[in-house]
This record gives C-alpha cells, sequence and structure tokens, in this order.
C-alpha cells in the first residue's frame, strides 16, 4: 500500500528552521512528505533546501508553478500549515494568493480539501481584531484550525515562547485524522494567472 501523501506547508516563524526533524518524524509514521514554504521561510532555510529537497524526494516548492509546467508533487492526502504566522492566517482568510502556500490555501478551501492550520503567534499578536475574526472564518470555511484549548496552538507572551516547544505533535495527528479515502488534492491548479 502506498504511503499518504502529507503536504507540510510552512510559515516563516521559528519552529519552521526546524522543519527537517518534523518530516523525519512524519516519515516514520508512513508519510509520503512535500514540503512548501512561503518565501521568507525558504530564505531563512536557503542553506538546508538542498538537503530537505533530497529528504522528501522532491522540490522544496515555494513559487507558483507555471502552466506550462507539469504537476511537481503527487496527488495530497491532507495538508498542514505549520508553523503559521500572523500574516499567514489573516492572508489565507482574506482569500489573497501572494505564494504558493497561500495560493494552495486558497484553493483547499474553495475545492473543500482536508486542510489543518497551526498558528505561531504571539499573545500580543493573537489579540489583534483580525487575527480571531481570521480564524473563525477560516474555521467557518472548514478548515481545521488548530488554535487554543487543548487541541491547539496557545500563544505566549513575546519572547516567552520556545520554537522548541511548538505543537508539532499536533499538526502531525490532525494529519492522521483528516487523512482518508475521499478525493485527494493535487498540486495542479496551483499556478500564476489562477
Amino acid at each position: 500500500m502506498d504511503a499518504k501523501v502529507l503536504y507540510l506547508l510552512g510559515c516563516a516563524a521559528p519552529p519552521v528552521l526546524g522543519v527537517a526533524d518534523v518530516v523525519r518524524e512524519a516519515q516514520r509514521t508512513g508519510w509520503d512528505v512535500c514540503l512548501g514554504l512561503t518565501p521568507t521561510a525558504r530564505d531563512w532555510l536557503a542553506d538546508e533546501v538542498d538537503g530537505l529537497a533530497e529528504l522528501t524526494g522532491r522540490p522544496v516548492r515555494s513559487a507558483l508553478r507555471r502552466p506550462d509546467e507539469t504537476a511537481l508533487w503527487p496527488d495530497a492526502d491532507v495538508a498542514v500549515v505549520a508553523p503559521a504566522t500572523l500574516n499567514g492566517v489573516n492572508t489565507y482568510a482574506l482569500g489573497l494568493t501572494p505564494d504558493f502556500v497561500a495560493a494552495y490555501v486558497a484553493e483547499a478551501v474553495g475545492k473543500r480539501w482536508p486542510l489543518a492550520v497551526l498558528p505561531c503567534v504571539n499573545a500580543a499578536y493573537a489579540t489583534h481584531p483580525q487575527f480571531g475574526r481570521s480564524v473563525e472564518t477560516l474555521r467557518g470555511a472548514g478548515v481545521r484550525m488548530l488554535y487554543g484549548g487543548k487541541g491547539g496552538f496557545v500563544p505566549k507572551a513575546p519572547g516567552e515562547a520556545r520554537p522548541q516547544e511548538y505543537p508539532w505533535h499536533l499538526a502531525l495527528a490532525a494529519a492522521r485524522e483528516m487523512a482518508g479515502p475521499a478525493g485527494r488534492p493535487t498540486d495542479g491548479g496551483v499556478t500564476d494567472g489562477v
């Protein structure tokens, strides 16, 4: 039986610097992982991108696919955006598509593909009124928002968060729960001009 495919999509927040370990953990538990990063996250990981591509066996995506390119990844069973920044969460809720990760989220919302988002914001950012609206907008659109309570990210005061304590396990657990036999999303529609 083929491994289920996980699209792991990360934003530029400090926990993304440990994404290689998360990929390995997901692979250890049976996932075929495709890694996508926002342009800033990719810049932060510039020295590791080749190694991450080797680890996953596929290109690390951060740019939209050109219309004349074929699909670069296999179809996904589920996607997880982690870490998701304040900017990312607000961008997704507004339906903006400035980069590959945001475009994938917009398409996933529109097509009701399995998608979880695990924020990474400090308590000051979390009090911004748009953030709360964005969380609720995404929940209402069918996105599994892993925020608050026992099963989600809980913000800490600015400067108190420790990237090594980011709850990656919640993202991987949500992916396991959401992956099922339903239709598999593809990267086929995420191109320039969509």
